[in-house]
């Protein structure tokens, strides 16, 4: 890849917006992208039905019928729900087979909707840096304040800091940990969220699009991850803004008095990115390293009467769902 087999001007964007189970907030998110101009760009977008449970998809073809979106929304109504990458890539294998595929891809969560030009001002961004496969925008929650919209990659460092959980640790590492600041500067990172990022389509197709390995949770890392093996880069743009209704359309976020057990996809998504970034062998050994600091973070807040900070039943899980496997080569469904 070279910066002048780039095209410079991103006029053609295809936004897609996979919904599962929120028919409302989807039905939002399309409105912020219809209602914005994004700087004279031929706009089209493609709306993702992951065969939700309940009344979604006939609300969704009720909506677009009704409102006239037939001519600027696709509608995919989904009979199994792919998970986030794969749902994606229903649309993404679908407009490469396309005799002119768009030049860029807008994706966009159901629980997040456009606050400004963001569109436009992530593909300027892109514009810019001919070399840049993907522009994030910055997050905003509903109360004002701001989302972490940049991250580093993880690594052992972050995932045994973050699995001890101390704030003198995570201070001393505080280099090494994914989440960079909210207020992180304009330019390079190693990822952002896939909440609101838009790709140039040339380097999706140079990677092959998402990883189907992946239901949900890690996907958008490791595509971003093999983007950058390939030499793209990866940029943050924080005048881009997106309201984002942080885990309403996962519920892995959302505040809870209790602790909650992760679903076992989470743990299968940990070992196969670990797996392709690090190796089995590095994978293994970085998911053993975790137990010993799990059962620290278990003693430490034991001892100040306090409930430790990981899932409910994480050693049993962690083992279960990712030692297990690493160990027999295959994952344990």
């Amino acid at each position: 890849m070279t910066g002048q087999d780039v095209k410079t001007r991103l006029a053609r964007i295809a936004v897609i917006v996979v919904n599962y189970g929120t028919a409302d907030l989807a039905i939002k998110a399309v409105e912020s992208v219809l209602s914005r101009a994004h700087g004279g760009r031929e706009v089209q977008v493609h709306l993702v039905d992951n065969a939700s449970p309940g009344d979604d998809a006939e609300r969704l073809r009720d909506t677009c019928a009704t409102r006239g979106w037939a001519d600027r929304v696709t509608l995919w109504l989904e009979q199994e729900n792919h998970g986030f990458g794969r749902g994606n890539n229903v649309v993404l294998r679908a407009l490469a087979a396309e005799a002119t595929p768009p030049d860029a891809v807008f994706l966009l969560n159901p629980d997040a909707r456009l606050e400004n030009e963001a569109i436009d001002l992530l593909a300027k961004t892109l514009e810019g840096d001919p070399q840049a496969a993907a522009a994030g925008a910055c997050l905003h929650r509903p109360d004002g304040s701001r989302a972490t919209g940049a991250f580093r990659f993880p690594g052992p460092v972050n995932e045994i800091a973050r699995m001890i959980n101390i704030g003198q640790l995570n201070r001393l590492v505080r280099k090494h940990l994914v989440p960079m600041s909210p207020y992180q500067d304009a330019g390079p990172v190693d990822w952002v969220s896939g909440a609101s990022v838009l790709f140039r389509f040339r380097a999706l197709q140079d990677v092959d699009f998402f990883d189907p390995g992946f239901f949900l949770y890690f996907e958008e890392v490791d595509l971003m991850r093999r983007l950058k093996v390939e030499g793209w880069r990866v940029l943050y743009e924080p005048d881009a803004c997106v309201l984002h209704e942080e885990g309403a359309a996962t519920g892995q976020y959302v505040k809870r008095a209790e602790r909650q057990r992760s679903p076992a996809y989470l743990y299968h998504s940990w070992q196969h990115y670990f797996s392709r970034a690090y190796g089995r062998p590095g994978a293994l050994l970085i998911a053993v390293m975790i137990l010993p600091a799990a059962m620290l973070n278990i003693l430490h807040r034991g001892l100040r009467g306090q409930t430790p900070t990981q899932p409910l039943r994480f050693i049993r899980d962690h083992c279960r769902y990712v030692i297990r496997p690493l160990l027999l080569g295959a994952r344990d469904e």
